[in-house]
């Protein structure tokens, strides 16, 4: 499989209170890959290390086939980033950003600009300044599409955002994809919001990848589990036991999240003489939370 961004052994330190540790990734080259974590987890931190925009202490990053920190020039010609704050000249008008950055873009796309001006509903002459924070996000979003980027890189583009502007940034994010085959890297906290949108998922806790799966193994491969009779010591499981907890008010019946489930594991509790007697779904959020919890249970307990 080829990887439009991939890090090994990634370790970076800001201060004495946060720690990115020997980070793993791989954004398979063609995916829509939500990169989802609480605040603070170390998503913007990550993002900034791919782009060169941070030095880290240790480890490889290679964006687009680029090495990083070394190539980053020639990374920056293929690579659209909407950052986490606006970096906008406040005193442009829209239409002279647009001609500011495309001049910086050999690829700029100065008829699709037009088109997408009209599309988010932006005024060519309005000043930056008078801008809502909405239209400031529908405006980064354009001078990023209109590079006619090979790969993505959205920081919470659309954290803050009334539910109608999401809906069109991200519905002009799907169209690029579908017509340039670009990858896409969109780090959030909104679960339901990359749901709709991402084929892959990396979910980030306190500087650690705690999970990388495509999004419909991690949509259906998580289950709560209803168990009753299950000895203390399950022996090796088919599945990654993520918690573990008695039933309310039920004699000898627990409650086990699992992950990587499938329907022909039922078979293993017959083998250690368990019943299950439920299998639920979890949402997408449900499942994140339970990841979380999990990974950070050996540090709080």
């Amino acid at each position: 499989m080829n990887y439009a961004i991939e890090t090994t052994g990634l370790h970076y330190r800001a201060g004495t209170t946060f720690e990115l540790g020997d980070l793993d990734l791989r954004v398979p080259t063609g995916s829509i890959y939500g990169f989802l974590g609480p605040n603070g987890s170390g998503k913007t931190t990550t993002i900034r290390l791919c782009l060169g925009l941070l030095r880290a202490a240790r480890g490889t990053i290679r964006v687009l086939g680029h090495a990083i920190p070394a190539e980053t020039h020639r990374m920056f010609a293929r690579v659209g980033y909407v950052p986490e704050r606006p970096h906008l000249y406040p005193t442009l008008t829209v239409r002279e950003a647009l001609d500011y950055h495309g001049a910086f873009h050999p690829r700029w796309d100065a008829a699709g600009a037009t088109g997408l001006l009209r599309t988010f509903g932006l005024a060519a002459d309005t000043r930056i300044n008078r801008l809502s924070k909405g239209e400031n996000g529908k405006l980064l979003m354009l001078l990023a599409l209109a590079q006619r980027p090979d790969l993505l890189v959205l920081d919470e583009p659309t954290d803050g955002l009334d539910p109608v502007v999401r809906r069109d940034v991200l519905m002009a994010v799907i169209e690029f994809v579908s017509e340039s085959g670009a990858t896409v890297f969109v780090s959030s906290h909104l679960v339901h919001e990359l749901e709709r949108i991402c084929d892959w998922v990396g979910v980030m806790d306190r500087g650690r990848l705690v999970a990388e799966v495509p999004m419909h193994s991690f949509k259906n491969g998580i289950k709560r589990l209803r168990v009753r009779n299950a000895p203390a010591q399950a022996g090796d499981m088919p599945f990654v036991l993520l918690a573990r907890e008695r039933a309310d008010g039920a004699s000898g019946t627990e409650v086990w999240v699992v992950r990587g489930w499938q329907p022909t594991m039922h078979q293993y509790f017959e083998g250690i003489g368990a019943v299950l007697q439920d299998v639920v779904d979890l949402d997408l959020e449900e499942g994140f939370v339970e990841l979380l919890r999990t990974a950070r249970s050996p540090r709080e307990g």
